[in-house]
């Protein structure tokens, strides 16, 4: 990478305290040179996980500010990861308010673009920051980036770029460029790749901030572009201090959407009209794209699951219920959930051997003490209780030829 110079000088302290671990750096910038300050303080926050797992990758979020945002924005990536709201996180911060550098690092010419000082900030984070984390740290493709008034501006820069460095954008109370609409204008319809975004407003802000926040709002409102996604905030009773902290949470909200659990409102938008095989598509999709973007390779959520259950089993007669079943056994082999709709399928096809037979290796599956054990049992009873009622009728229960080979198809993917 060209006029790449990066110089660790030393590590100041690093400290771990109820699992994480967060370090300050301080780091000579060959792009900084001769600027304001090109000895740039860092802090790093890292996931106690990332000492487990060697594999594991992370998405990187980049803090401007970090003197006011960093801890913020930490606390708040710990809270939604632990509620599995959000994946964890590798969390940056730069120092801009030793020298009162944030304001050459993100001054903006009459023309709205960057000057000789801002563009050398920039090319600091795209082509040195960013590397030297990547060389450190197992990263995914997903970056954010967080700014205040005039650094969160300077974050759309990174945006209306010919490819955007960064997947997720903090606008915090943005001291818009006066002409950042027509830079949008021209770079958000062609963005052929997932964009968050998120802006705040305020009434602590004064009545021309205000305007021009709503101004950029109402320009967001016009695109149609289903690779774009924003959220916009209105705080009210808040102040300019209390706004940052209302602020991260809202936009990791909806930032990280997709990493979540099917949502009421997810499922009825997107999922409640769909065809059991659509819905199954749904959630396999879901997961490939959480893989993807995040690095997160999660197994199907039994809460997401159970949010298709209702479609499996009341549409198309149950067609669907041993595909469904199949797809559980392979996640979860352990649960007797998928047993149970396999059997639920042969039940209801009057194939009482199979029915019985996913129904006995399902309760297999459960520990005496389970309290759900004796509910599940009530299934293998009233599959006896039809076979004796046939068998007293004359009638003859016949095993063909493949059962065991149906059977085993079923349950050795698991």
């Amino acid at each position: 990478m060209r006029n790449l110079y990066l110089k660790i000088f030393f590590i100041l302290f690093s400290i771990s305290t109820f699992s994480q671990k967060v370090y300050t750096e301080t780091i000579k910038s060959s792009s900084l040179a001769g600027e304001l300050n090109n000895e740039r303080k860092i802090k790093i926050f890292v996931p106690e996980s990332f000492e487990l797992d060697t594999t594991k990758v992370y998405p990187l979020a980049v803090i401007l500010d970090a003197e006011y945002l960093f801890d913020i924005y930490v606390a708040n990536s710990k809270l939604f990861a632990s509620k599995d709201k959000a994946p964890e996180q590798i969390v940056v911060g730069i120092y801009q308010n030793r020298k009162n550098e944030r304001k050459t690092d993100c001054e903006i010419d009459a023309n709205s673009m960057l000057t000789q000082t801002s563009s050398a900030f920039y090319k600091f984070i795209k082509n040195e920051l960013i590397s030297h984390i990547e060389k450190k740290y197992n990263l995914s493709p997903f970056k954010t980036i967080v700014g205040n008034t005039i650094t969160a501006n300077f974050t759309n820069y990174f945006l209306i770029e010919d490819e955007p460095v960064f997947d997720a954008y903090i606008n915090i109370n943005p001291s818009f460029s006066q002409d950042v609409s027509q830079l949008f204008n021209g770079k958000i319809p062609t963005i052929n790749k997932h964009i968050y975004y998120y802006l705040n407003n305020g009434d602590y802000n004064s009545d021309k901030k205000r305007k021009d926040i709503d101004q950029v709002y109402y320009t967001l409102k016009n695109f149609e572009n289903s690779n774009f996604s924003y959220k916009y905030d209105m705080l009210k009773d808040a102040t300019k201090v209390s706004s940052m902290g209302q602020a991260i949470p809202s936009a990791l909200g909806h930032i990280f959407k997709l990493y979540s659990s099917i949502s009421k409102n997810e499922f009825n938008n997107h999922v409640a009209k769909l065809s059991p095989a659509e819905a199954i598509e749904y959630l396999e999709k879901k997961y490939v794209e959480i893989e993807y973007l995040f690095g997160a390779n999660l197994k199907i959520r039994q809460r997401d699951i159970f949010a298709v259950e209702s479609i499996i089993l009341d549409k198309e007669d149950g067609d669907y219920l041993e595909e469904y079943g199949k797809m559980i056994n392979r996640l979860y082999p352990g649960s007797p959930v998928g047993d149970y709709y396999i059997g639920q399928y042969y039940e209801s096809g009057n194939d009482l051997r199979k029915a019985l037979r996913y129904y006995k290796n399902g309760f297999s599956k459960l520990s005496s003490e389970d309290p759900n054990s004796n509910g599940y049992y009530k299934n293998v009873e009233r599959v006896i209780s039809k076979q004796r009622a046939i068998k007293a009728g004359g009638g003859e229960i016949l095993e063909t030829p493949s059962e065991q080979e149906s059977y085993d198809e079923g349950t050795s993917e698991g």
